[in-house]
């Protein structure tokens, strides 16, 4: 998952991915949207020094993925990849009942997975953890991994040696910065638009702590 040296990073290549998608629209996710102004300028500079290695265009904005739900529907699921407005509305009520507190964050140091470059999140609280585990009574994650918060700076855009990412890396003056978060997002993007924009459907208020 994580970038290891002396190999080469998985490409991101143009195209409708059909296997995946199987002709539905949108796939959705809960999210915590940034609006740190500094942090967002500090993200957008890291981006373009890494213009040359990410995928474009990239119109995604930039996100903490809290938990893949799915492609959305407003039917019964049909595969187990789909999640429906019933599962969504779980997701509140269980939301609603726990009342979870708002959160505190830290962004780290450049990192990478093998297919996306990303600033790592630190919550040492484990409240996000914690608001995972409420959406697992009632649903499934998607492709669920170990979880490592994040931002993505993107994806790439073809297969460059790992040595090459890590040094760029390591010339980068990078920046810390802690963050509060009063709300979580559910929303969606289209499935046929690579690193096409969230669209927010349902937003959550924290709880003050």
């Amino acid at each position: 998952m994580f970038l290891n040296s002396s190999t080469c990073v998985i490409p991101t290549l143009t195209g409708d991915y059909p296997e995946w998608h199987c002709g539905r629209e949108y796939y959705s996710l809960w999210y915590i949207h940034i609006e740190h102004p500094e942090l967002l300028a500090y993200l957008d500079q890291l981006r373009s020094e890494f213009s040359d290695f990410l995928y474009a265009p990239n119109s995604r904005q930039f996100h903490i993925t809290l938990f893949v739900c799915g492609f959305l529907t407003q039917h019964k699921p049909v595969r187990d990849d789909d999640f429906n407005l019933v599962a969504m509305q779980q997701h509140l009520q269980t939301l609603i009942t726990h009342r979870p507190k708002k959160i505190k964050l830290k962004t780290g140091r450049i990192n990478s997975f093998e297919s996306a470059l990303f600033v790592e999140v630190m919550d040492d609280s484990n409240l996000l953890e914690q608001i995972r585990h409420l959406f697992q009574e009632t649903a499934n994650e998607i492709a669920s991994l170990t979880y490592h918060p994040h931002l993505t700076l993107g994806l790439y855009s073809h297969s460059f040696k790992s040595d090459l990412i890590f040094k760029h890396i390591q010339n980068i003056e990078q920046q810390s910065f802690e963050f509060s978060v009063d709300q979580i997002t559910f929303g969606w993007y289209q499935a046929q638009v690579l690193q096409g924009p969230l669209y927010p459907l349902q937003q959550f208020k924290l709880e003050n702590a």
